[in-house]
């Protein structure tokens, strides 16, 4: 047995050690909540996580960065408490309390110590921002003016007038296309009155996600679930939290937008696969070798060791409800720009074409298997996959299936899959900087 081979048993060996050690189990609260649990009495930590489909492409099309400025708010003041008793009460307890938002949902997220005293504060803390937000209007209107300056200063980087144009082109028409907190005008316009509204519309019972991930038998962890969502409202007749498919793009389109610079920034992309397709593992192993993979994959080793255009190169794949992006990044001097982009959409194309290499698709599976188990060597990193796993409705063994299925992948299937979710010739180009007009 040659030495990738080994790794690639040992990877799997290794994988399924540490799941054997936090094994899932999931039921669901009268009220409608799913409950996900991975026990694990090694530390006396607990760590939750709160799910809604309140993410930004729940905004109101006249409302943009109303689901962002909501969450924003939830504690800056609940149950009684101001955001500086909040602050001192989790702090007193050793407690964190963090909020989490993309374009599909929101989560409220909490690390505290799994001792009764510490662990009951933290919880009534959570509790309180759950359910019982004030959004006060002072208290708005001095987080709407520090958002503002925020997005301000977001409106001069080019790495960030890159992302937005990105953005609004690859998902034109569709919720994911909305700028996550809006822009300075649209904040101006939300009031107290919006986001309790939003607030009450999605932060529901039927619709939370809870994952938990810690020092906490399955009867305490109900417990906990059923006292986070005693206070939240039922979702009204009518309401839906589904997101509409994102259409694909018809032509290819380019966006320059100058900027005084050295560099360019440069963004290329399309939708490209949305959770539980078939096609996934496949995809995350082709892009690892495109471009996903660092010093290993494609495009680091002809834009940036051969051809020395470009410090660093990436591409990735974002699952999201419905397709989210893909999309490959760059910098590259103003006067390489053209030369740059001629070279990533060559790579490109070639890839779509004709896949991977076998040493190519060896070499991916043994890094990503060897180094799947430190991607969850931790009660945290456990809760965001649990919490994913949960909120999309992904097997309960997904990750004992992870390396297993990335095993599986062929070349021939990366080809395909690549084909069926990639069109070089219809995707968005993106480019910040001062080159010179491009074709």
């Amino acid at each position: 047995m040659n030495m990738q081979k080994i790794g690639l048993a040992l990877g799997l060996m290794w994988s399924s050690a540490v799941f054997a050690a936090t094994p899932f189990t999931h039921w669901q609260l009268p009220g409608g909540t799913e409950v996900w649990l991975a026990e694990t009495h090694q530390l006396p930590m607990l760590d939750i996580s709160v799910s809604f489909p309140a993410g930004s492409a729940f905004d109101p099309a006249d409302k943009p960065g109303l689901a962002s400025l909501t969450q924003r708010m939830l504690d800056q003041g609940a149950g009684g408490m101001t955001d500086v008793q909040i602050a001192d009460r989790l702090a007193d307890g050793g407690a964190q309390l963090g909020m989490e938002l993309d374009a599909d949902r929101a989560s409220v997220t909490l690390r505290t110590l799994s001792r009764p005293e510490q662990e009951q504060s933290a919880l009534a803390v959570m509790s309180a921002v759950l359910a019982h937000p004030a959004f006060d209007a002072s208290v708005l209107q001095r987080e709407k003016a520090r958002l503002e300056e925020a997005l301000k200063e977001e409106d001069a980087e080019p790495q960030m007038m890159a992302a937005f144009a990105f953005q609004s082109a690859v998902f034109a028409g569709h919720p994911y296309a909305h700028r996550t907190s809006g822009d300075v005008g649209d904040v101006e316009k939300l009031d107290a009155g919006a986001l309790r509204q939003f607030w009450q519309t999605h932060y529901t019972q039927d619709h939370a996600v809870i994952a938990m991930v810690g020092d906490v038998t399955r009867e305490q962890a109900n417990a906990i679930a059923t006292r986070l969502v005693s206070g939240l409202p039922a979702t009204a007749p009518g309401v839906s939290v589904a997101i509409p498919p994102v259409p694909s793009l018809t032509a290819p389109e380019l966006r320059q937008i100058s900027f005084p610079s050295k560099q360019s920034q440069i963004l290329i992309g399309q939708p490209g696969v949305k959770r539980g397709d078939p096609d996934y593992y496949a995809l995350y192993v082709g892009n690892y070798v495109l471009g996903g993979g660092g010093f290993d994959s494609r495009l680091m080793k002809d834009v940036r060791e051969k051809q020395g255009l470009a410090y660093s190169v990436y591409s990735y794949f974002m699952p999201m409800q419905q397709a989210g992006a893909f999309q490959i990044g760059l910098q590259t001097r103003t006067q390489e720009t053209a030369t740059a982009l001629q070279a990533v959409r060559s790579i490109l194309r070639d890839f779509v074409q004709n896949g991977v290499t076998a040493a190519e698709l060896t070499q991916a599976k043994d890094s990503i298997i060897g180094g799947f188990p430190l991607r969850i060597d931790s009660n945290r990193k456990q809760l965001e996959y649990l919490s994913m796993i949960a909120y999309y409705h992904l097997p309960a063994d997904y990750l004992e299936q992870f390396p297993r299925q990335v095993a599986k992948v062929t070349a021939q299937q990366i080809r395909q899959a690549f084909r069926r979710h990639l069109d070089p010739d219809h995707m968005v180009t993106v480019v910040v900087g001062d080159a010179p007009a491009l074709k």
